[in-house]
């Protein structure tokens, strides 16, 4: 069995760890993994270097890279040199290289597509694309119903729930202390942290700053942690008047120790699959407060492993904030017990295994 992982861009996000921790997964179990990917994408390569995984690089770091024969040229030459037997596009941009390229490769392998969120592709998208799969890998139970519902393949579809790195998070009170030193916040300071690059219209942060704004209390931070938030988190903060309560960290590479700093976790996205970065939280043993977008609501459960609420009701967001804060100690020990519980279930070796027998699968009918 001989695989190839198509990546687009670089960066980092949740598309990027769960690219990175299955390629590292399938490695260890045996699987003959390769993974194409932007020529100057360093952190994959630095990541994935004590795994021995054999890099192939096919995409040029220039604007509109989708346009760029050269690019699609160099993944046909790829895949036809190496015989590979699977391809699996991680993303709807690395969908569009394999797509096209597949048109021209010679041992045809079998294309897997992976969609991690429910945004449901366009017309032309559908049948100029996605046709190319055999198979189309979603994140979650919903966005499955949801694709079906639109007859989006819906006999391609396979369910393979992403997974956490549970070795990395993991709850460590030894790290609170140090990192809020670092950070300069006080340890009597109730902090809320939110993990996402900055996309207000997917992740909605400006509404996350507007609603944390409301709460009136003295002893309350914001800490946003992702790409861009040191350029704009602080921007926001100064229109609802509360700078001098959020914090906008940028890219970073601790979040395990940020996540163990923190005493709450907020997401509120509008649009997600499986999230993630939630599921990292709560394997941290964070009380968490997250809006239902997407899978989420397979495995948040309101007032048993964390808060949540509507997609788009941020006057309730405010209020499940309030709440979390209102908390015992108790309520927040058994709060924080049933998620740390929630998110074993969610291991990255279980994803891995989804994947090696789909690979089965679709070499075996």
């Amino acid at each position: 069995m001989k695989v190839l992982q198509v990546v687009d861009g670089t960066g980092w996000g949740g598309t990027k760890e769960q690219v990175y921790l299955t390629t590292r997964e399938l490695k260890k179990q045996g699987i003959d993994v390769h993974i194409a990917l932007n020529f100057e994408y360093y952190e994959m390569i630095e990541k994935l270097k004590p795994y021995d995984v054999p890099i192939h690089f096919f995409e040029e770091n220039k604007p509109n890279a989708r346009y760029r024969w050269s690019n699609y040229k160099r993944l046909i030459e790829i895949v036809n040199k190496n015989n590979f037997d699977i391809v699996v596009a991680n993303s709807p941009k690395a969908m569009d290289y394999v797509s096209i390229s597949s048109l021209f490769f010679k041992n045809k392998p079998k294309i897997v597509a992976v969609r991690r969120s429910g945004r449901v592709p366009s017309f032309l998208s559908k049948w100029l694309k996605y046709s190319k799969a055999d198979k189309i890998v979603v994140v979650s139970q919903q966005v499955a119903d949801l694709l079906k519902e639109k007859n989006f393949f819906p006999e391609k579809l396979v369910v393979i729930k992403s997974g956490v790195d549970l070795e990395r998070f993991k709850l460590n009170p030894e790290v609170r202390a140090l990192k809020r030193r670092e950070l300069n916040i006080s340890e009597n300071d109730k902090v809320f942290i939110n993990v996402a690059n900055w996309q207000v219209q997917v992740k909605a942060q400006d509404k996350l700053i507007e609603a944390f704004s409301k709460i009136k209390r003295d002893n309350v931070k914001l800490i946003l942690v992702g790409l861009d938030t040191d350029k704009y988190a602080l921007e926001y903060a100064k229109r609802f008047s509360v700078e001098d309560k959020v914090i906008g960290l940028g890219y970073r590479k601790d979040i395990p120790e940020l996540l163990n700093m923190a005493d709450y976790f907020i997401l509120s996205s509008n649009l997600e699959g499986i999230a993630g970065a939630l599921l990292q939280a709560m394997a941290v043993g964070k009380v968490v407060i997250s809006t239902l977008a997407g899978g989420i609501g397979e495995y948040l459960i309101d007032g048993y492993n964390g808060f949540s609420v509507p997609v788009g009701d941020f006057e309730t967001l405010k209020e499940k904030m309030i709440k979390a804060l209102n908390l015992s100690q108790q309520e927040y020990k058994t709060i924080s017990e049933n998620a740390i519980k929630t998110a074993s279930g969610y291991s990255i070796q279980n994803t891995t295994k989804g994947y090696i027998n789909l690979f089965k699968e679709l070499l075996n009918g």
